[in-house]
């Protein structure tokens, strides 16, 4: 039989790191043995619905390399794939009133006056007592007649399920196992709103069994409803699909992971300056471990790898210090040209100078793990920043303000009489000065580099520097540096 998996969000904003790594599973699941992955838009929760929504999971799927191969712009037989739209054909009614003539289901006139006032206490397995709001299967009783004649007034109905009030039902997830429950708190759930809408639980099920849908990814929040799918299932006699629960994402504090910690969605995150598939293969990390000791995996390796047995069961933490690492890893492996058009914007909202911006990019590409971090690495490009001359000091270099206002003295002259202002030739020209007066490299080098940029820290060498900045802005910062000395060592 052949896998088919199916991605079912609802169009309420930006996509949660937990969605997209739902929509990963499923994706991955699929692929590992040549199935399908189908895309369903459940926008039938109209008081949630965001306009713009359906373009970002479009978009989001499209960036992320999740490809469906049936969607609502990829018909494949079983649509339509968006829930409005069969719920407008009628495909939920229909079935409800094919439960109905089973006895699965009946019509519920009840108003919210007599609803609020239903309560009671159950006993759990475990012997504790709870208080729920469960429905007395009043109209379940209503005759043929009293029906009709409700449904001809126009009287408000739901279509709820009729579920048996004793005995136990048994859902069996691959990661969780068998879950049992007492039927007496399943209650009889709407399958059919009063607005005609389907109930989220309703539409999955009927949906999923449409569409042929073999295996069904979703978080764990959901398994206490599951119970309530197999009811349905078995009220249909149809056959129920392999059910794959997914642990809870935390953030580092082990709490739910929300819009408040800044990063819970893909698009906050691609914001922050991560790579799509850093991300990715960061929410691939979220709750599965590979058989093999790696972390770094492209789509294609994902999708080779995969092994949906081995999802764990306690949540995952967003770790986002680890997902910085990995985007750095990616980040040091794009081809130059790429990594130059993505990281050209934010070079240019620092440095303003006519600079040439790919040498700059060559010196940052290695040393970044997001690309907001490139400000900082090359601020000093722009200006030099004030700084303490404690900075000249350096034991392994053996130099000190003193020493460093003696060399740069002695230096400036060379480095003002040379052209060859390229990398290659200053070095040239800083090796001859060095040899000439019997110094080591860094007694030089790190007094020119400290000058010419203010920082203790920079992305590239004192000549990388002084290329970039060219000839006269590093005779002017060299001198600047010779009064700064001056000025403080007295």
């Amino acid at each position: 039989m052949k896998i088919r998996t199916r991605y079912a969000p609802s169009p309420t904003g930006r996509m949660h790191v937990g969605n997209l790594r739902t929509a990963l599973y499923a994706y991955l699941i699929a692929k590992h043995e040549g199935g399908d992955f189908i895309l369903r838009i459940e926008d039938t929760d109209q008081e949630r619905y965001v306009e713009g929504a359906v373009d970002i999971i479009y978009r989001t799927l499209k960036a992320t390399g999740l490809l469906h191969d049936e969607g609502p712009d990829k018909d494949g037989g079983v649509g339509p794939y968006v829930q409005s739209e069969r719920q407008k054909a009628g495909i939920y009614l229909e079935y409800a009133k094919k439960l109905i003539e089973k006895g699965e289901a009946y019509y519920c006139f009840c108003d919210e006056e007599r609803l609020s006032g239903l309560k009671k206490e159950i006993q759990l397995s475990d012997g504790t007592v709870k208080e729920i709001s469960v429905y007395d299967k009043h109209c379940l009783h209503l005759s043929k007649e009293e029906i009709e004649a409700n449904l001809k007034a126009g009287k408000p109905y739901v279509i709820r399920q009729n579920n048996p009030d004793s005995g136990k039902t048994v859902f069996s997830d691959i990661i969780y196992g068998d879950i049992e429950v007492d039927n007496a708190e399943l209650d009889d759930m709407i399958l059919i709103k009063s607005d005609g809408y389907p109930t989220y639980n309703f539409a999955n099920v009927v949906d999923d069994h449409l569409m042929g849908i073999t295996h069904v990814v979703r978080g764990n929040e959901y398994l206490s409803s599951s119970p309530k799918y197999n009811r349905l299932y078995e009220a249909f006699g149809w056959e129920v699909p392999q059910y794959i629960h997914c642990p809870l994402i935390t953030n580092e504090n082990h709490e739910k992971l929300s819009k408040r910690s800044g990063h819970s969605s893909y698009e906050d995150l691609i914001e922050q300056g991560f790579l799509s598939e850093a991300v990715v293969n960061f929410v691939a990390l979220l709750g599965w471990s590979p058989a093999e000791n790696k972390e770094l995996f492209t789509l294609q390796e994902l999708v080779e790898a995969f092994d949906y047995h081995r999802i764990n069961k306690s949540p995952a933490v967003f770790d986002i210090g680890k997902l910085k690492w990995m985007n750095g890893e990616y980040m040091h492996a794009l081809p130059f040209d790429t990594f130059y058009e993505m990281a050209e914007p934010y070079i240019r909202e620092v440095v303003k100078k006519p600079y040439d911006l790919k040498k700059i990019a060559a010196l940052v590409q290695s040393r970044i793990e997001i690309f907001p971090d490139i400000a900082e690495h090359i601020d000093f490009f722009e200006k030099v920043p004030e700084y303490d001359i404690s900075m000249y000091s350096h034991k392994k270099m053996k130099t000190s303000p003193e020493t460093s206002l003696e060399v740069l003295k002695e230096v400036i002259p060379v480095l003002e009489a040379t052209d060859d202002y390229s990398n290659d030739g200053l070095y040239a020209t800083l090796k001859a000065f060095i040899e000439e007066k019997g110094y080591k490299n860094g007694y030089v080098l790190w007094p020119i580099r400290t000058a010419v940029s203010g920082k203790a820290m920079t992305p590239g060498g004192a000549t990388e520097i002084m290329e970039i900045i060219g000839k006269e802005e590093s005779i002017i910062r060299l001198k600047a540096a010779v009064e700064k000395l001056t000025a403080e060592i007295g």
